[in-house]
Formats: structure tokens, C-alpha cells, sequence
């Protein structure tokens, strides 16, 4: 006998999906989160494509702040190129207010029937005779709890990974260090999200204004350690002062982003990784919300059949590796490859690319068309990436 079924450690939005589906099976369920407010601080820029959150939860007004019709890439010397927001990726739809959003997934979690406990950490994880020792720290007191499975969804700073031995190791060109600033008096298309490439900009990623409405956006950047000179601040506030000079910042929200690519493994005897902390975070965007969701559903399934086989094993387990490979896991493959080859193009070379596909209406084009229709036009720079391409 253990305390509960299954253990979620950390209450994003991959956590509460992963707490609410093993809970809608029948399980008995734990979700914490360290903090004492779910969904603060906010970590990312807050998009998300419709279709992926639609497969999920009903949009609901209260924690969308912005629907986008559109994504306009800007290269260092202002060519533009403009897709819809039906095949501009998975952070382009809508702009959520992540601290409604997240309370929200752990309310519907809670409602399921998972317990759910704020200002609760996770302290260590043992495994003995098949289950999970887990220790936590609530409101200042220590105990244990048992579990048969452990669910990591405690972010980029996973120490449930560290504990139970899962590599999910980030080197400098792995990661990306980003600040954003939600802003006011800056002048937008509110329908529009904008996202400046190249090093003049941001060395190793990429600036991006996000709309929340008609009056402010989350304007932030992320840089790559391996090649920025300066911290993601410096390089931040030099974009805004030559282009949104009387800009009023309001917050502030700083964070690390893992853009590594697939992992070989997200399971380990009794314990799953979910989001962030199994590096779901595409490599190019580094947005995560819309995998971290598939991967909490599909691991919340797992859950299940372990509890229901009894078979609580890395074998068994490994089942949640192949579900989420086949969903999404080729994409971080073929956005990781796409990555390293966009970091060693010069600016120079970008502005080439970006005026080369110019034109084409947007309703026909998608991150797909564009890598398509740059490959067509420079075929010998994107040669060794054709399998992904074509």
C-alpha cells in the first residue's frame, strides 16, 4: 500500500494535465508546487497555438489575453515576412494570462480528484521494493509520503531528474537565458506577434513582442550563453531603446529556457519527466506549452496501465518515451538541426533569406512552406538538412 498512486511534482501546465488525467482515470493523486501561488512568476512569453490548446480546454476569456491572426519574422535589416497564426507553430494563436491559466489546469485537476498542495517542495526521492519514498517540505514541516509513480514536472531546474538518475544534462549551447518585460506605450499591431532574428538582435535566439491587448505586450528576449557577449538584459534594452524609446516596463520576469532537442530518455523505474524538465521545449521557438500538455496527458495515461499492470518498471515505463516521440518527438529532432544550422549563418545571410520569400501570400505560408521555399531558393546552404525539408 502507498500514499497515493502518483505523486505530480510541479503545478504548470504539463504537471496539472498530468495530475488531472491520472485522476480522471481513477487514481489516487498528489500534485505540489513550491510556490505558494500557482502560475507565478510567469516564465514564458504566454503564446499558444489554438488548435493545441483547444485539444485540452475550452478557451475561455478570462485567461486569454490576446487572439493573434498572425506572425511577422523581421531579419536584422527589416525585411519582413508574415504568416498566419493557423500555421505560424505552437506558440502563435493566443496570448494567455498564465497566472489565471495555471490556476486553472490545477483547479480542473483538482476537480478531477487530485489533491492538490501549494508551498510544497519536494526534498529527496527514494526508491525501495518497487515504490517511491518521496520527502516533502509543506508550510515549513517535513514528512514522507509513498507513491507508485513519480511525475517530474518541476521545470528546466529538474531535481527530480537528478535524484533518480535521468540524463538531462544542458550544455552553454543548450539552453537559452532570457528576460522579459510586459510593457505599456509601445505602438503594435495587437493581432500581430513579431519575433526579430538574427545576432544584431539577439545572438543564439531571438527578440519577441507578444500582444496582450490593445495597450500592452510582453516584449522579451532569449540568448544562447555559448554566443552572447553580454546578458540577455543588456541586449534587451538596447532593442528598446532604438525601437520603443518611450516604452513604460511594468514587470519584469527573468528565466532559463532548455532548447537541447530530444532526449534519449524521459523515464526512469517508477518516475516520468513531463515539460520542461524532459527538455519538450522546442529547440528554435523555445516555447513549451502545447508538448508540455501532450506529454503531461500521455504520462498521466501511462500512469494508469503501470497501476493497473502493477508493473511500475523503466521497461514498462519506456511506453510514455514512444508516445511522446511519436507525437512531437521528430520535431525536436528536425527543429534542433534547423537551430545549429540557423546559428551559423551570419546576418548578412539571413536578410537574404527572409527578402528571398517575400510575396507569397500569407494564407499559404507556414514554418514548413518557408523552410521549403528558402531550401528551393539556396539548396546548397540547406543541403545536409534536406530529409527534414523536402
Amino acid at each position: 500500500m502507498t500514499d497515493y498512486d502518483v505523486i505530480v511534482v510541479g503545478a504548470g501546465p504539463s504537471g496539472s494535465i498530468s495530475a488531472k488525467t491520472c485522476a480522471e482515470k481513477g487514481l489516487s493523486v498528489l500534485l505540489i508546487e513550491k510556490r505558494q501561488e500557482i502560475g507565478v512568476p510567469v516564465r514564458c512569453a504566454e503564446g499558444v497555438s489554438k488548435k493545441g490548446l483547444e485539444r485540452f480546454v475550452k478557451p475561455d476569456e478570462k485567461w486569454i489575453a490576446s487572439e493573434i491572426e498572425r506572425a511577422e519574422i523581421i531579419s536584422p535589416s527589416s525585411h519582413r515576412v508574415v504568416l498566419s497564426a493557423e500555421k505560424a507553430g505552437n506558440e502563435v494563436g493566443y496570448v494567455l494570462e498564465r497566472k489565471v491559466f495555471d490556476r486553472y489546469l490545477a483547479m480542473l485537476a483538482s476537480r478531477a480528484g487530485s489533491n492538490v498542495l501549494t508551498k510544497t517542495s519536494a526534498v529527496y526521492i527514494k526508491r525501495e521494493n518497487g515504490i517511491v519514498r518521496v520527502g516533502i517540505r509543506s508550510m515549513g514541516e517535513e514528512e514522507e509520503l509513498t507513491a507508485k509513480i513519480v511525475i517530474g514536472a518541476d521545470g528546466v531546474e529538474s531535481r527530480v531528474a537528478k535524484w533518480v538518475g535521468i540524463d538531462t544534462t544542458l550544455k552553454l549551447n543548450e539552453i537559452e537565458s532570457c528576460v522579459q518585460y510586459l510593457m505599456t506605450n509601445i505602438d503594435f499591431d495587437p493581432s500581430t506577434t513579431y519575433f526579430w532574428i538574427g545576432k544584431k538582435y539577439a545572438p543564439g535566439g531571438y527578440i519577441w513582442l507578444f500582444p496582450k491587448g490593445k495597450d500592452s505586450a510582453n516584449v522579451g528576449i532569449g540568448v544562447m550563453p555559448a554566443l552572447a557577449e553580454r546578458d540577455a538584459k543588456w541586449y534587451l534594452d538596447r532593442f528598446l531603446k532604438e525601437n520603443f524609446p518611450e516604452g513604460e516596463i511594468v514587470e519584469v520576469v527573468v528565466g532559463g529556457v532548455p532548447v537541447k532537442g530530444a532526449i534519449d530518455t524521459a523515464v526512469s523505474d517508477n518516475v516520468m519527466l513531463v515539460g520542461d524538465a524532459a527538455r519538450h521545449t522546442d529547440p528554435i521557438t523555445g516555447g513549451g506549452i502545447v508538448n508540455g500538455m501532450i506529454a503531461g496527458y500521455l504520462a498521466g495515461l501511462t500512469a494508469y496501465e503501470a497501476v493497473e499492470s502493477g508493473d511500475f518498471s523503466e521497461r514498462f515505463l519506456r511506453r510514455y518515451d514512444e508516445r511522446w516521440k511519436a507525437e512531437f518527438g521528430e520535431s525536436l529532432v528536425r527543429n534542433k538541426k534547423l537551430q545549429e544550422k540557423m546559428l551559423k549563418l551570419e546576418d548578412s545571410v539571413l536578410d537574404r533569406l527572409i527578402e528571398s520569400v517575400k510575396g507569397i501570400p500569407i494564407e499559404e505560408m507556414s514554418v514548413k512552406r518557408l523552410a521549403y521555399e528558402i531550401f528551393k531558393k539556396h539548396p546548397r546552404l540547406f543541403w545536409d538538412l534536406r530529409e527534414f525539408i523536402i
